[in-house]
């Protein structure tokens, strides 16, 4: 009897565990969506890709606004970021958002950054190397 009680009491604090784990693992992912399911998630943090249009950027106040274009679509969207521009965020190809859609001011308020440049190496053939 009470070894039964035990292996009760056993699983079920591995069956808390679990859960706890399962809800802690899932508030922190973050995943990759369309422009158009960006601005249907507006209560969850969610991450999204896409190419930034040249001349679209404006830093000021310490926040930085810029346009990104949907790659498939080209559907755009408006970025804003509170916080220090990245250094190479001008020669940036690609950039990706981490944060929530604010459906008031229709953009994405950024809480992260990922700035994707083309390497300083593309292109560059390597050298031949003699050693004598």
């Amino acid at each position: 009897m009470r070894r039964r009680a035990l292996y009760l009491a056993g699983t079920a604090l591995l069956l808390a565990f679990a859960g706890y784990a399962f809800t802690s693992m899932r508030d922190t992912l973050t995943p990759y969506v369309s422009f158009a399911e960006a601005q249907r998630g507006a209560n969850r943090t969610l991450q999204v890709a896409g190419g930034l249009v040249k001349g679209s950027s404006d830093y000021a106040d310490g926040a930085l606004s810029f346009t990104i274009q949907e790659p498939k679509t080209k559907q755009t969207l408006r970025v804003r970021y509170r916080g220090v521009k990245p250094a190479n965020f001008e020669e940036a190809i690609s950039v990706v958002a981490i944060g929530r859609y604010s459906p008031q001011g229709n953009v994405l308020e950024a809480d992260k950054l990922l700035v994707k440049c083309p390497s300083k190496y593309q292109g560059v053939k390597p050298e031949e190397k003699t050693y004598g």
